[in-house]
């Protein structure tokens, strides 16, 4: 029964948490100010006004920005194997494996695909 409990605890916690973060969002939309201006609109350039053309970075960076989002994360999930290797035995070792062949499969695809080349 104290299984249950520990899981309740959990939901709580979750639904309060949910909770702080909505009355935040909503409460910044309904007491914050609402005065646009031409000014406040404008594209921000180090306190400069915008001069010529708009440069973007071009979706290619974002696509390997967030390439090394994804693997940086997956990386950090091998941390806990790391440090429970001796107590997993050999079936952690297969399931480490297994997971780092996922991650090195998608990484392949990724280079297959050419998302890493910088033209």
């Amino acid at each position: 029964m104290s299984g249950t409990t520990e899981y309740i605890n959990i939901l709580i916690y979750l639904v309060i948490a949910g909770g702080i973060g909505v009355v935040m969002l909503l409460l910044g939309a309904i007491l914050g100010p609402k005065k646009p201006s031409r000014e406040k609109l404008m594209p921000y350039e180090s306190g400069n006004d915008p001069a010529g053309e708009v440069h973007r970075l071009p979706v290619h960076f974002y696509v390997v920005a967030m390439l090394f989002i994804i693997f940086d994360v997956e990386v950090a999930f091998l941390w806990p194997y790391a440090v429970n290797a001796g107590k997993l035995g050999m079936a952690g070792f297969w399931a480490v494996l297994g997971f780092t062949l996922i991650v090195l499969a998608g990484f392949v695809y990724e280079w297959m695909k050419g998302v890493m080349k910088w033209d």
